[in-house]
């Protein structure tokens, strides 16, 4: 009987055990399939790229994204349009200002490490600034072709919420990315006027503040809107060359802003190329050193200067 009892609780714990596993199974490739349709759906909008990429340093980014500077940084990075998340983006940095703090050290003096390891934040920053510029300026070349489609859109008797749909899926990035994230926005209830602010803030220009504003102000009063986007489609073609002349004529100044701290570094290389260990004897007092921060800091002056006297605004 012992026997008999036992037999049939382990036939029992076994059968019991299978259908948990059969059960098991099913749920994990039902979540499975879930996740995939979820990241097509995701890839379709453009909220994600297509094939997932694994990031890096998940728990930096998530510790980072919760404090002040790093919500600043993911702000920085989407208006960039770069694929590299806030973690990894201050990991990158710190591993540049490291490498060439440790540059600085070996080829100059010691007291040029923290002077180099600084200048690795400024690159960083101005990368990003860099990248967001001229992001804008394709945001800004597009401008007249986007505000065609919407007037040919609205004038074959679509709604401007379906126009913008539309531009998003026939223009390329970063017009067609932007697009997708306001009509992403407006499928989810958010007001075209909250939409397209938000696009503004990321992207800021005049021209596109003056899009916007006209798209705003003929959807409340229902004006008409392919007569202003019509308008607005020839002044934009207008400012589009005038912006591509002004370039061209600053493009000589632009590399001069450039060029004056490259000879002010490049002099120090030159001086301790001639006389091995100068750098060091003249970094080796507080006079020396505070006259190199000096310098340092007039080059910085001088940068700004040229950038500032040579920037027209269209």
């Amino acid at each position: 009987m012992e026997l008999d009892s036992l037999i049939k609780l382990t036939t029992g714990i076994a059968l019991l055990t299978c259908v948990l596993a059969v059960a098991g199974l099913h749920a994990y490739a039902m979540g499975k399939a879930q996740r995939q349709a979820l990241v097509d759906r995701l890839s379709a909008t453009g909220q994600i790229q297509a094939g997932g990429r694994r990031r890096r340093f998940p728990t930096l980014d998530r510790r980072l994204r919760r404090t002040k500077l790093g919500r600043k940084l993911e702000l920085r990075l989407a208006a960039t349009g770069l694929d590299v998340t806030p973690g990894e983006f201050f990991v990158y940095m710190m591993a540049t200002v490291a490498g060439l703090f440790l540059i600085g050290q070996a080829a100059l003096a010691p007291f040029f490490g923290p002077l180099a390891g600084l200048l690795g934040i400024w690159v960083a920053v101005q990368f990003l600034n860099w990248q967001r510029q001229k992001r804008i300026e394709k945001f800004i070349n597009q401008l007249p072709e986007l505000s065609r489609i919407l007037a040919n859109a609205t004038q074959a008797g679509l709604a401007l919420r379906t126009a913008i749909g539309m531009a998003a899926e026939e223009l390329e990035a970063p017009a067609g990315e932007e697009l997708g994230k306001v009509a992403n926005q407006l499928a989810l209830g958010a007001s075209l006027d909250d939409a397209l602010g938000e696009m503004a803030e990321r992207l800021p220009s005049r021209e596109l503040v003056v899009l916007v504003t006209t798209l705003v102000l003929s959807n409340r009063a229902g004006g008409q809107v392919v007569g202003a986007l019509r308008n607005l489609t020839e002044t934009l073609e207008e400012r589009k060359e005038t912006r591509r002349e002004v370039r061209t004529q600053l493009a000589q100044v632009n590399m001069t802003s450039y060029a004056v701290p490259v000879l002010g570094v490049g002099s120090l290389f030159l001086m301790n190329g001639v006389k091995d260990g100068a750098l060091d004897r003249m970094t080796g007092s507080p006079a020396g050193q505070a006259a190199v921060i000096i310098a340092f800091a007039l080059y910085a002056v001088g940068f700004v200067l040229i950038r500032r006297l040579s920037r027209i605004d269209v």
